[in-house]
């Protein structure tokens, strides 16, 4: 056993719903506490409304120095696996063994108090861990370095911003050295420059032989980071393998249904937001009309986004990424794309944005099309590879003008250029 770090067996996780607790708060009185509380040993209770299993017969191993991607929609189980792993919470059955000592990163500044300072948290930290005090002060310089709140160390962290509270709470996960590492999104908070600093320690510890488990929605990260991946849905297992294109790649095609391919439609209140909330997107023909169809890569093939603004900001880009059927993304366009003057004009209120694909540069396959939003430079509203709006478009045909190619051509796109040439004597 002793080549692996992490062992699950049969794991699953029940939560509990008290119906008389799900009153609205106005609506519940101390009566109806106290009725509810002496009657509820009395009560018949129903499985199905009154529980839910946020993880069901969950199964792995993970060998000593594997990092391990997982991935799955909201509400899949991910960050109920990790509690579980972490020990924050027990499994309402089945087992998990841990070989080593495991740090974590849930959620910003887990396991920090908020009186003591960044100096006094690293050490709270530290000790945790099991570590010793010259242990921790031969990481110390190293942390602060990294978390850049040098100036800020003796000040107590209630104190601080959230991306302070990130930057120090990522440094102390990644520079404690546990053996076995868990992080939860840490790429979804701070800005660019820290982000790609979090990515670069992340293959640091990557490629150190410590034991990593990752969970992101930022399907980069995963395929740079990690050697396997697990896929999540509704409390499942449903793939475990050491081919992370093959895990991505059935995630991203997840809840694309084959009568809403080419078009999605906000059906309520998703991706609420002031900035721009999408409605409708679609692969439509130069009329607008929706395209079921295969396309050819000679076709007028337009994308269409339809959306809400609220409140109007003067650095807001809206557009959309485009993904092979590896997963890799082939390019991002938005409506900023050109000078200042071609821009697309969008004002506050009910807005549709149109965009022509290039002619003769997609290759053969099946097309994933995601709606993206950012605050440029600021963040972003819509980030690309989070599960954004999504369509799916097939391209069949016109791979060239030559007789020569009849079937797809090696790559994941497929320009057709001018050539020249000239004998040489």
């Amino acid at each position: 056993m002793s080549d692996i770090a992490v062992q699950a067996n049969r794991v699953s996780k029940e939560y509990r719903i008290n119906r008389f607790q799900r009153k609205k708060t106005h609506e519940r009185s101390l009566r109806d506490d106290v009725v509810g509380l002496l009657t509820s040993p009395f009560r018949q209770r129903d499985e199905s409304s009154d529980s839910i299993w946020a993880l069901k017969d969950i199964s792995f191993e993970v060998k000593a120095g594997e990092v391990v991607g997982i991935i799955g929609r909201n509400g899949a189980g991910k960050s109920t696996l990790l509690k579980i792993l972490s020990r924050i919470t027990r499994p309402t059955e089945g087992a998990i063994d841990i070989y080593g000592r495991v740090g974590s990163l849930l959620e910003v500044g887990t396991g920090f108090h908020a009186e003591l300072s960044g100096r006094e948290n690293i050490y709270l930290n530290g000790a945790i861990l099991g570590m010793g005090k010259r242990e921790i002060d031969r990481k110390f310089d190293e942390i602060v370095a990294f978390s850049e709140v040098e100036k800020f160390i003796d000040t107590p962290v209630k104190r601080y911003s959230s991306g302070m509270y990130m930057r120090l709470a990522f440094a102390v996960a990644a520079h404690l050295d546990p053996e076995i590492l868990i992080v939860d999104e840490v790429l979804a908070v701070g800005d660019v420059q820290f982000q790609k600093k979090c990515l670069g320690k992340m293959s640091e510890v990557a490629h150190g032989g410590r034991t990593v488990l990752f969970v992101s929605h930022n399907m980069n990260a995963i395929e740079q980071l990690c050697g396997s991946a697990i896929l999540l849905e509704e409390g499942k297992l449903t793939d475990y393998s050491a081919d992370v294109h093959h895990i991505i790649t059935r995630y991203l095609s997840s809840g694309v249904n084959d009568e809403s391919r080419a078009e999605w439609i906000n059906m309520g209140g998703e991706y609420e937001n002031p900035y721009f909330k999408p409605l409708r997107l679609f692969v439509s023909d130069k009329d607008g009309n929706v395209i079921n169809h295969a396309v050819s890569r000679s076709d007028e093939v337009w994308i269409q986004i339809e959306g809400e603004i609220q409140k109007m900001d003067s650095t807001l880009s809206v557009g959309y990424a485009i993904y092979g059927e590896s997963g890799a993304q082939l390019y991002l366009s938005t409506h900023t794309d050109g000078p200042e003057s071609g821009w697309a004009k969008i004002h506050e209120g009910r807005c549709v944005l149109r965009s022509q694909l290039p002619l003769h540069l997609l290759n053969e396959g099946t097309h994933r099309i995601e709606c993206v939003v950012d605050l440029h430079n600021v963040r972003w509203v819509l980030l690309p590879g989070e599960h954004n709006p999504t369509v799916q478009m097939d391209v069949q045909g016109g791979l060239s003008e030559s007789p020569y190619w009849t079937r797809a051509r090696m790559g994941v796109m497929a320009p057709i250029l001018e050539w020249v040439a000239a004998n040489v004597n």
